[in-house]
């Protein structure tokens, strides 16, 4: 099906109609489709008609609405041809002549094309008559044999070769980092399955696996695969903005509206639907048919759509459906721009523009000297006239100078920037999978490497998410482990084995290990495999008790979600009467409790003072030793009457506490070690948990993300909010600023809170650098602060869907250690850049200057164009690839993280450039002067047109090489280090690219002859070429030992103005806040604590009170506040003062609320 076009596609679905009954289903692909564009009653009211409701549908899509299919591959086959497959054909690779035709379209490459092309036209015109030569000037310092006037055409072709080498090589770079993608992709696809029944078996499919007729378990955090109708559901609520744009969530029932959609996400409840619809005939697919994404004809259709309806095409966007995978990102791309460039490729852009501009003014400026300079010395001192005959040879000429101009503008633009981040990042993202982090966006990868704050989950990623009941609270007696089960009263063992039985979802399960003397498996929901296992262990069996109710017999189901804190359900006992089972956190559930089983299993009152006492002396020792504390609970109704499901506050009320249980989950081993390696990068880790603040504690000292005797705070969601929100309950940014310094552990935190903190973190002003924050979330509410953080981390095994959706990295092994992993990654990318711009900026300073001066004084480049296309080559291309692949090491955990405004080159680098370069110059251009004395041989300067190669003009070029590839060595190290080969045999492509590229030279000085321009060396020379080039590594040395306090020049080298650092996005949003906000901070802190100050300001008020007119005889200077809610106007009084007042000067109430500072109070 994969290139097939649509209308091919409905072509045949149509004329498969007919076949489509006789093959055996009762109903068509386009009836079935049909019938999923409907909603609500319409829809109840059309299955009840034609279809006999939901069992009918089964019934004639030949499955069984509690088995699923049988799974026969016949059959299966058979919905494949009839259905089609869950997929939604992507869109076509680039081929690699496509690759080469965009490496082809860079502008430099073209002027160098055109001009090889002239220069090769040239050379193979002869002007008419013999003795012209003599008249043109042609033979002006040495002679000219025929056979080297037949070769002026090797520069050409020479240099057209070396353009299709980098082109190849460019295109290469890109198919292959265009091919990992596909892998990646592939990847993220293979990680998302989906629980399905077949054969009676729930089984984990893979989502391109799923087909019409499949029996699908859905749960809360799903992203639904495929088109279905609910069978059965359990206070389903679905989010269907993705589809609709609507965001209020759609409660789903079987009788009320049973719809269900693919590419929406199940944000509370579960329940089982009957798969109808896959890949492009999903209600997903059909407006990806129409965005084209499935098929390249659709693309004229596409443009229109665009235009006519841009809205509606943006809502369509964000969809994801299961497979279609990255092209949808890449088209979210195309349409919103991203939040903003990352830092790295902010800074780079902006560096390569630089030198770029400064390129092409030196290849301008060489050009017209060489021109000027020949045609004064022709034309004015020699004065030869301009003969006719004569104009192709002095084209020849020209065409020389403009090719020398354009190889300076070659090697002057830094064409490997780009490159070597791609590779680098590419190399990185390929080595992360490896650490367990699969990187969703690119970008990622290297924010990482500045991150400053990561706010971490505790469930599952500092703690193992193996939940074991270790303590119990039963008729009245605190089980420090687990009791015989002869020790309970049996009435309270019963109700405690049903209520864990029934009240927990009936996917979550313990199965039995997989391999001899392991540990047994869980499966489903932890918490609850928790509770399981404590039924398993006082000997008793939960499945014949869900084999006797099974789901269907469930009455009504309130599903766990973080308002309420705990799940209840309702069973409806044999007498009519009903039972409701409730588990849920310790607290809240107790809070609800009347009633409590006593010792012989009897309930007893429970009055508000005992639950005070059961806090203290069971809940909170419990929470102490980090457990996490579960209370099963439950309550009796009469069937007369009945009583309203609806009213929740009412039915989850007044009832009798069974138990309390303490459950283990203990810290992963590795955890405080990575912790301790984050805090000394540089890394404040802060938990945000939804578990009890004791537990929390507790177990935030395990990890080390406290120590006793420390400034912190651990403060519960209510107590956070309590101290951020003003009188309004609106969130004020300054009052965030006192709390997120200290905060360490945030504990019984909503999704809302999380994503405040992050938020407030984030637009923080208090500090010199932007904060960059990382985040790791699993549940569906954790979405929105994983897509506000700069890096999203989301769980890969007990993440939802939906919070996989939002991130930027998934942690494969759900491991706090993988994050740091990523942080060693990101770090080393940043420094891989580094290496590489120090190595490439040295390159470039001495190749520009050296065929600059050099076309100035001698009327020709030492470097001539195809040798310095090759050391662009080895320059760009090689050298990053050698230098982004440098594995990362422990030692760049030692370091604190280099901020958002850092300049790109340090002041060290600005020093090893300049060091280098120095070296460089001196040696070629002792070389180049007087060369010739020192070896004893021709000079090669002024030589003719088309003069032989010289040795002189090899040596220089050749020590040039050398010195480049030693000097590749230096450029390991960017902080200063002495040993430069520290770890080099670690990084083996590094060593094949120094070694290959000392081959390649070899045979080009020996064999290179006239294209490029060589003469063959002896293994004098030679020697001597290879010792200057060592060199390099003696005077590194040397560098090193200057210390960067003596440059003080070094200090702006590089550097940009923090305006300019800012992404523009940014600076619009943020100028206000940097420039006020950091000054009025620091000027702040020293007015506040004056007591003179405030006696003035004191004085300054009273007085304008008196005289009732307002400051501006103060000069008072307005702007917003930084408070978030920025209804308040705060005036700031520029005298040495400092006055917070708000507008409504005239009520005392306002002004004192107006700033929490004291003295504002008192005014």
């Amino acid at each position: 099906m994969g290139d097939m076009s649509n209308s091919d596609f409905y072509a045949k679905n149509q004329r498969n109609e007919g076949a489509n009954h006789a093959a055996g289903f009762g109903c068509s692909l386009m009836e079935l489709r049909s019938l999923m564009e409907l909603r609500g009653t319409e829809a109840v009211v059309k299955l009840q008609e034609d279809y006999g409701g939901v069992e009918g549908l089964c019934k004639r899509l030949k499955t069984s609405p509690t088995e699923g299919l049988t799974g026969a591959q016949g059959d299966l086959d058979k919905r494949k041809e009839e259905f089609g497959k869950n997929l939604i054909p992507p869109k076509k690779p680039k081929t690699f002549l496509q690759l080469v035709w965009e490496a082809l379209q860079d502008v430099t490459l073209i002027i160098l094309e055109v001009a090889a092309l002239i220069s090769l036209g040239l050379s193979f015109y002869h002007p008419p008559g013999e003795d012209t030569g003599e008249s043109c000037g042609t033979v002006k310092g040495g002679a000219e044999d025929e056979g080297e006037a037949e070769a002026g055409w090797i520069e050409g072709a020479a240099i057209l070769l070396s353009v299709v080498c980098v082109v190849l090589v460019t295109a290469f770079n890109d198919w292959s980092k265009e091919k990992q993608f596909r892998g990646l992709q592939s990847r993220i696809e293979q990680e998302q399955k989906f629980q399905v029944v077949r054969g009676s078996q729930v089984i984990q499919l893979p989502v391109s696996d799923i087909l019409v007729g499949d029996i699908a378990q859905i749960k809360y955090g799903d992203l639904l695969p495929a088109d279905g109708v609910l069978i059965q559901g359990n206070d389903l609520k679905i989010d269907e903005s993705s589809l609709t744009g609507e965001s209020d969530h759609v409660k789903k029932a079987a009788d009320k509206d049973p719809m269900l959609l693919s590419g929406t996400h199940v944000m509370e409840g579960s329940g089982r639907m009957v798969v109808t619809a896959v890949g492009v005939n999903s209600q997903t697919g059909i407006i990806f048919t129409l965005l084209g994404a499935g098929v390249e004809e659709e693309e004229k259709k596409e443009k229109k759509v665009k235009k006519q309806d841009g809205a509606a095409a943006m809502e369509m966007q964000p969809l994801k459906s299961a497979e279609g995978g990255e092209e949808e990102k890449e088209r979210k791309k195309v349409s919103i721009p991203k939040k903003e460039k990352s830092v790295l490729q902010g800074k780079l852009t902006k560096l390569a523009v630089q030198i770029g501009k400064a390129g092409l003014l030196m290849s301008a400026i060489t050009v017209i000297i060489l021109v000027l300079y020949f045609a004064i010395d022709a034309f004015v001192i020699q004065k030869r006239p301009w003969l006719p005959e004569c104009t192709p040879i002095y084209i020849q000429y020209f065409v020389k100078f403009f090719i020398i101009g354009v190889t300076v503008l070659v090697v002057a633009v830094p064409e490997g920037l780009p490159l070597a981040v791609t590779i680098s990042l590419a190399y990185s993202v390929k080595k992360m999978m490896k650490d367990n982090n699969l990187v969703r966006h690119l970008d990622a990868c290297e924010t990482m490497g500045n991150a400053t704050a990561i706010c971490s989950d505790k469930t599952g990623t500092l703690t193992t998410n193996r939940m074991t009941a270790v303590q119990c609270y039963v008729g009245d007696v605190h089980y420090k482990e687990i009791p015989e089960p002869g020790v309970l009263p049996p009435k309270s063992l019963d109700l405690l084995v049903n209520s864990i039985s029934i009240n927990s979802a009936y996917t979550t399960k313990i199965l039995p290990p997989d391999k001899e003397g392991g540990l047994p498996k869980q499966v489903g929901n932890k918490t609850e495999c928790g509770l399981l296992g404590l039924v398993l262990d006082l000997k008793r069996d939960y499945q014949p008790i869900r084999n006797q109710i099974p789901e269907e017999k469930l009455y009504k189901v309130y599903t766990f979600n973080s308002v309420r804190k705990s799940m209840s359900t309702v069973v409806k006992l044999p007498d009519g009467s009903f039972r409701m089972y409730s588990k849920g956190a310790s607290e809240i559930v107790l809070k609800k409790c009347n009633h409590i089983l006593n010792e012989v299993g009897e309930p007893r009152v429970f009055r508000p003072r005992d639950k005070d006492e059961m806090v203290k002396k069971v809940i909170e020792p419990m929470a102490c030793d980090g457990l996490r504390t579960i209370c099963v609970a439950y309550r009796d109704f009469s069937s007369n009457p009945e009583p309203d499901w609806d009213d929740e506050n009412n039915i989850l009320s007044d009832l009798t506490a069974i138990c309390v249980v303490g459950i283990e989950d203990p810290v992963r081993p590795e955890v405080p070690d990575a912790i301790q390696k984050c805090q000394r990068a540089g890394i404040t880790v802060r938990m945000v948990t939804g578990d009890n603040i004791n537990t929390a504690r507790a177990i935030a000292i395990k990890c080390g993300i406290i120590h006793p005797g420390e400034d912190f705070l651990c403060i519960d969601g209510k107590e956070f909010n309590r101290r951020i929100r003003n009188e309004k309950g609106e969130v004020e940014q300054e009052r965030i600023d006192k709390v997120w310094p200290k905060l360490r552990v945030l504990a019984r935190s909503s999704p809302t809170d999380k994503h405040t903190l992050v938020k407030g973190i984030i637009d923080s002003t208090m500090v010199e650098q932007r904060q960059v924050v990382a985040v790791t979330g699993d549940g569906t509410n954790d979405g929105p602060a994983l897509k506000k953080a700069d890096v999203g981390f989301a769980m890969g095994i007990a993440g939802t869907d939906v919070a996989k959706e939002a991130s930027d990295i998934i942690l494969t092994d759900d491991n706090f250690s993988s994050i740091v992993k990523a942080v060693m990654w990101g770090r080393n990318v940043y420094d891989s850049i580094s290496k590489f711009l120090q190595f490439q900026l040295t390159v470039n300073v001495v190749a520009v200057i050296v065929a600059f001066t050099g076309a100035c004084i001698t009327q020709d480049s030492p470097l001539k164009a195809v040798q310095m296309l090759w050391v662009n080559l080895i320059m760009d291309t090689f050298a990053s690839l050698a230098l982004a692949t440098e594995p990362p090491t422990e030692s760049l955990l030692r370091r604190k993280p280099y901020g958002r405004n850092k300049p790109l080159i340090s002041s060290t680098m600005t020093k090893n450039i300049l060091g280098h370069g120095v070296y460089q110059l001196i040696i070629i251009f002792l070389l180049l002067f007087i060369g010739e004395q020192i070896f004893d041989i021709d000079s090669g300067r002024n030589a003719p047109l088309h003069a032989p190669p010289s040795e002189h003009y090899t040596i220089i070029f050749n020590t040039f090489v050398m010195m480049q590839l030693f000097n590749e060595i230096n450029a390991r190290k960017i902080h200063g280090e002495r040993n430069v080969f520290e770890g080099i045999f670690r990084n083996p492509i590094f060593c094949s690219i120094v070694f290959g590229t000392f081959a390649v030279q070899i045979i080009i000085v020996q064999f290179g002859g006239k294209p490029f321009s060589c003469q063959p060396l002896d293994l004098e020379k030679w020697m001597w070429c290879v010792f200057l080039g060592l060199g390099e590594l003696v005077w590194g040395q040397v560098i090193a030992t200057i210390p960067n306090s003596k440059l003080r020049f070094l200090r702006r080298a590089g550097q940009l103005s923090q305006k300019d650092e800012l992404p523009e996005e940014d600076v619009n949003e943020e100028n206000e806040e940097i420039d006020h906000a950091e000054r009025e901070l620091r000027r702040g802190q020293i007015l506040w604590f004056r007591g003179l100050n405030r006696i003035q300001t004191q004085i300054e008020v009273v007085n304008t009170f008196k005289s009732g007119t307002s400051f501006q005889g103060a000069g008072a200077l307005r702007r917003q506040s930084s408070t978030t809610s920025q209804n308040q106007d705060v005036t700031n009084v520029s005298s040495p003062s400092h006055v917070s007042l708000s507008n409504a000067l005239s009520s005392p109430t306002s002004t004192a609320a107006a700033s929490a500072a004291p003295s504002t109070g008192q005014c």
